[in-house]
Parts: structure tokens; C-alpha cells; sequence
């Protein structure tokens, strides 16, 4: 009898011990507009993986992939208004909340990846970080979602005239909806999930976005030509609502910064990795890609573009980051 009774109480008080830690742990939701096993998917749970170890599972993610809580404007207001936790999201619509961040959207502002990089985890990219901060945003860390290319269903895109007429999907962003109109291009501005049905019946005859995205939404399925214009650099951003933030220990918050270095690494990863092995991929479903673009084309039609960039956001600032080595 008196064994039994020490199991029982002992039997409690584990009840109660897993009561204690069920009852202190904050179960949070992030999405982005991919699937899990896109850049997104991967850089957001790498993210989660290190929160949730590094807090012991008192804070612990929950994913929401596909833009299964809206587009990334919805998502970002939504993380702003605290209904939702954290976003992974381009800085696309972040614009829009944001300002100060439009310059990075600016066609032809980075070299490469390796400088890209080195801006945004530079002075200058964390000094856009705070910014954030003013508008009920935290970000914890640039993530990416990499250089954008385009692709269509009428012919394939040697230089920038060949682009000239073409109806393409573009983000809701001012800076790239000027730099685009320079190609000749006719930008049509329409949300993420609505894109593969609007190429699907011809709707538009094309979009622009990073092979990983092109991979992951399997739109080879309903594009013939890619090519590789590189046209824009596509930072992306790691968000926790300021409703999680204000809550958490300073001891919780570097948990929290380290776990988006973390995620950072992991996504840049994945890009490097789609870039490195996804042309094949898609050359295998058909698409015909353009490796080499006269990218000096490009670069001739958005020069009269520019002189508003540098009204808009400075051409010092402008010259400061294109002169990062």
C-alpha cells in the first residue's frame, strides 16, 4: 500500500511538472508565402528549431507555409496588429510599412550575392533593422530570398527590348514597378497566390522572382522561358510581432536574435543550393533559359530611373552601398 501511494504522489507531481512547462509554454505562428521545403520553409524552421531548444520548448513554432495566413502585406500587417507572431517575408510589400527599406528593391543595385550579403548584415542593413521598429515591426535578421529573374510564355529574353510589351506579375512595390516600366515591361501587381492560375490562363504572360520560388511553386509547369536577368537583388526579413517581444527576458531575446542568424544561414543555404542545382531541374520540365542576358542592356534602360532613386532615397546612400567591397 505504501509503495503504491509513493507511485501515485510521485505520478502527481510529474502530472504537475508536465502541467507547469505545458502551461509556460507560448506556441508561436510564422508563415511565409512558399512551401516548407522552399528557402522559406527552411531558414523559418531552422529559425523555430533553435528557439524552441534554446528556451527549453517554453517557446515553440508553428508553420504556416503557402501564404496560408494571406499575402506578405496581409502577413506583415497581421504580425504589426500582434494576431500573428512571426513573418518570413521579402521585403517586397515590407516597403509599404517601411519606407526607408525600398532602396534595396532599387534593379541593379548589388553586384552579387557575396555583396548583397555583406550590405544587409553590415552597418547598413542593421541600421534598417531598427527601423523597423518605429512602424511595430522587430526584425531580427535578413533572411533572403535572392536574385530575381524572369520568365514568360512568348519568347525567350536576350536584352531589354525583348522584354518590351510583355505583361508581367510584379509585387505591390513601387521601386520595382518604375525600374520595370523602364524595361518596357507592362507590371501588373497581383498577390502571390493568385499568380500560377493568372499564368495557368494567360492572364499575364509571365513573373519575375528567384530560381528558389520559380523551383518551389513548380512554375515550370506553366512557363515556357526563364532567363537570368538578375535584374533585382531580393532581400528577405525574419519579424516577431512586438506583442512576443516585450515579453521576453534579455536572456530570451539573444536566444531569439542568435536562432535568426541561425535561420538566416540556413535559407542563404538553400538558395545557394537551388541556384547551384535548379536550372537543371527545370530544363529537365522543359523551360528554355536564357543564361546569357546583356545585362548592359538592362542596365542602359533603367539609367533614367535612377535620378528618381536618388531623389527619393539620396544618391549618397545609393553610392554607399554600391561601393561596399
Amino acid at each position: 500500500m505504501h509503495h503504491k501511494t509513493k507511485t501515485i504522489a510521485a505520478a502527481a507531481l510529474i502530472a504537475l511538472g508536465v502541467a507547469g512547462t505545458a502551461g509556460a509554454q507560448t506556441v508561436m505562428k510564422i508563415s511565409y508565402s512558399t512551401a516548407i521545403n522552399s528557402h522559406y520553409g527552411v531558414g523559418s524552421v531552422a529559425f523555430c528549431d533553435e528557439v524552441e531548444k534554446g528556451t527549453q520548448g517554453r517557446y515553440k513554432c508553428q508553420q504556416f507555409p503557402n501564404a496560408a495566413l494571406g499575402g506578405e502585406r496581409e502577413m506583415i500587417e497581421a504580425v504589426q496588429l500582434g494576431t500573428q507572431d512571426l513573418v518570413n517575408a521579402s521585403t517586397g510589400a515590407l516597403g509599404n510599412f517601411v519606407p526607408e527599406v525600398k532602396i534595396v528593391d532599387i534593379p541593379f543595385l548589388f553586384r552579387d550575392y557575396e555583396h548583397a550579403r555583406k550590405v544587409m548584415d553590415g552597418p547598413f542593413g542593421q541600421d534598417l533593422l531598427k527601423k523597423m521598429t518605429a512602424k511595430g515591426l522587430v526584425g531580427l535578421a535578413w533572411t533572403e530570398n535572392g536574385f530575381r529573374h524572369m520568365t514568360n510564355n512568348k519568347r525567350p529574353i536576350v536584352q531589354a527590348s525583348d522584354a518590351s510589351g510583355l505583361k508581367i506579375r510584379t509585387m505591390e512595390n513601387k521601386v520595382h514597378l518604375e525600374g520595370y516600366k523602364s524595361f518596357g515591361i507592362l507590371p501588373t501587381p497581383m498577390a502571390w497566390p493568385e499568380v500560377f492560375t493568372a499564368l495557368q490562363q494567360g492572364t499575364v504572360d509571365g513573373q519575375e522572382n528567384p530560381i528558389p520560388v520559380i523551383l518551389s511553386a513548380k512554375l515550370s509547369q506553366v512557363q515556357k522561358h526563364l532567363s537570368l536577368t538578375k535584374h533585382v537583388y531580393s532581400p528577405a526579413v525574419l519579424i516577431v510581432s512586438p506583442n512576443i517581444w516585450s515579453k521576453l527576458s534579455d536572456s530570451d531575446k539573444a536566444i531569439f536574435q542568435e536562432a535568426a542568424k541561425k535561420g538566416a544561414e540556413a535559407q542563404r543555404k538553400k538558395v545557394n543550393d537551388d541556384e547551384r542545382n535548379g536550372l537543371a531541374e527545370l530544363r529537365k520540365d522543359g523551360v528554355q533559359i536564357v543564361e546569357n542576358v546583356n545585362s548592359e542592356s538592362f542596365r542602359k534602360a533603367v539609367a533614367p530611373a535612377y535620378a528618381n532613386f536618388a531623389k527619393e532615397f539620396g544618391a549618397d546612400k545609393i553610392a554607399a552601398i554600391q561601393a561596399v567591397k
